[in-house]
């Protein structure tokens, strides 16, 4: 799927994609998967449904939904490079996401987020309810210790 917004267009095609953009973005500017192997990315973008945000011919934002395409999806790895902040893309990203025809029947979003909790309330996302009930398996270093390998 393609939007189009002036000079910026968004698009599920990850042909197109600049992996090297991403890549770079993600394993050494986010605080939430630095470290993270080519090939770790590589497979977790195979394995969702990702959304490239482009300005002409430069790749400049990126997101991605891990779903089943029935309940439930996680929104991971937002974000527009530093130079292109303040613009609204953001706001018209999570608009394409969440309009895109196969996640129409997702009873449950979620998300996490250390910084932009505003902008994801504007479209409905709030803190767990009974957040008591939902557990997690995290393990932080899970990067570091492969490399080692």
């Amino acid at each position: 799927m393609d939007w189009r917004r002036e000079s910026y267009w968004l698009t599920t095609d990850t042909a197109r994609f600049d992996m090297e953009v991403l890549f770079r973005f993600i394993s050494e500017e986010s605080y939430w998967a630095r470290g993270m192997a080519r090939e770790t990315f590589e497979r977790a973008v195979r394995h969702s449904v990702c959304f490239g945000l482009f300005e002409g011919d430069r790749q400049i934002g990126f997101g991605r939904v891990v779903s089943d395409f029935a309940s439930v999806a996680y929104l991971k790895d937002v974000f527009i490079l530093e130079d292109c902040r303040g613009r609204g893309l953001s706001k018209w990203m999570m608009e394409c996401i969440l309009s895109h025809p196969d996640l129409q029947v997702i009873r449950r979003w979620l998300l996490v987020t250390a910084d932009a909790q505003e902008l994801y309330k504007k479209f409905g996302f709030t803190p767990l309810k009974v957040p008591e009930k939902f557990m997690e398996l995290h393990n932080p270093q899970v990067y570091e210790a492969r490399e080692r390998r």
